[in-house]
């Protein structure tokens, strides 16, 4: 048995909360969505990749006198070249394990190459629990923080953050798919890749470019994942790629507005669960979602049902 609370009071706090948390799975389902829209393959390494950007955040941020700034401005420039660094080299990461291990699969039978993603998944998972040990680490909170409250409903800087670095990158990603060269040639390649090649497009390089951006869009969101946390911790890749991919099946996998909305949904179901319920039952109720729209809808809210490839 479980008592459903009152929510009235809380639900657009809960709301807002929501949001939030749904800006943090869309940042990660961007990636999920970008390389099975291209190549048709589940990669379920991209959550680990989510949580070595992270790590790699604390690494650099270790390396700088955080203790002897105190100018906001400075401090906010230091997390903006600490977002690119982290999002450059989780980029290179994921160019490399597409090298190294998904491009000789591309033909292969599809259980070879989710075998193997989710065999990359642990390497990295290993990896991560050597470089930081087996306990929570703290992320330094070095940005200012300040809390604004309209009406009852109470919001801080940090999940403001997360919204706006969500809603960006949606924004640019989207204009670049459509509207540049390279984005172009992703979706030719998406679409027909023996043709896309006849048509003279690089496919080994574009399927390397999407998982560039795939995996640097990952390196942000574990940047801000820490601030909006305080800590990080080398499994947390594990759950919040599962639930990155629930958003991406939801709006539609493959779809990249899709998959923002999937994100800010599922986000939004998982507060409002745990603040009108019980935390024990978000969840159930966030992978309830997957399993309904799996039956009901598979190609998702936004997605389009497409004939099978021969």
């Amino acid at each position: 048995m479980f008592e459903i609370h009152n929510c009235a009071p809380q639900f657009i706090q809960q709301l807002i909360n929501g949001v939030a948390l749904g800006g943090l799975y869309a940042l990660i389902a961007l990636g999920y969505t970008m390389v099975y829209g291209i190549i048709e393959l589940i990669n379920f390494a991209h959550g680990d990749v989510y949580t070595l950007g992270s790590f790699i955040s604390l690494s650099i941020l270790g390396l700088i006198p955080l203790a002897t700034i105190s100018n906001p401005t400075v401090l906010g420039l230091i997390a903006l070249a600490v977002i690119i660094l982290a999002a450059l080299l989780c980029g290179i990461i994921g160019v490399l394990i597409e090298r190294l291990a998904y491009r000789r699969l591309r033909n292969a039978p599809r259980l070879a190459p989710l075998i193997t993603a989710i065999g990359v998944s642990l390497i990295l998972e290993n990896i991560m629990q050597i470089w930081k040990g087996n306990s929570e680490v703290s992320f330094p909170q070095f940005l200012p923080d300040h809390w604004h409250q309209i009406g009852g409903v109470r919001f801080d800087d940090r999940s403001l953050m997360v919204v706006v670095v969500s809603l960006v990158c949606m924004i640019l990603l989207n204009f670049f798919v459509f509207h540049t060269k390279l984005g172009k040639a992703m979706r030719a390649t998406a679409q027909d890749r023996d043709a896309a090649q006849l048509m003279g497009i690089n496919v080994n390089s574009t399927i390397a470019w999407t998982f560039f951006i795939g995996s640097a869009l990952a390196g942000v969101a574990g940047f801000i994942s820490g601030m909006y946390y305080g800590t990080t911790f080398f499994l947390n890749g594990y759950q919040a790629g599962l639930k990155a991919f629930t958003a991406a099946v939801l709006g539609g996998i493959g779809n990249i507005t899709g998959a923002m909305l999937g994100g800010f949904v599922i986000g939004i179901i998982e507060t409002m669960t745990s603040g009108c319920i019980s935390d024990q039952w978000s969840e159930v109720a966030v992978f309830a979602i997957l399993i309904l729209t799996l039956v009901f809808r598979p190609s998702g809210l936004l997605g389009q049902q497409l004939p099978e490839k021969v």
